[in-house]
């Protein structure tokens, strides 16, 4: 599933970043690599709030739609 499909306060982890070059290296500037633990906050308007690496993110939905990240399992 993508980073805005995701349901709000679970942990999730990047599984793959989707799109060109120039994209996947400004997401990777901010923390979004694979294997990155990260969550999403909230959406307002259209913009996601994700938390990774203890920072919060504003994201356009565009670009949430291009992080593919895995829930984690609870146990």
């Amino acid at each position: 599933m993508t980073l805005s499909m995701a349901a709000k306060g679970t942990k999730l982890t990047v599984y793959k970043i989707i799109g060109r070059d120039e994209i996947r290296l400004r997401l990777a500037s901010m923390g979004f690599v694979s294997g990155a633990e990260c969550a999403l906050v909230s959406e307002i308007n259209g913009s996601l709030i994700a938390v990774i690496k203890d920072t919060r993110i504003a994201l356009d939905k565009s670009l949430g739609n291009r992080i593919i990240v895995k829930q984690e399992e609870s146990v």
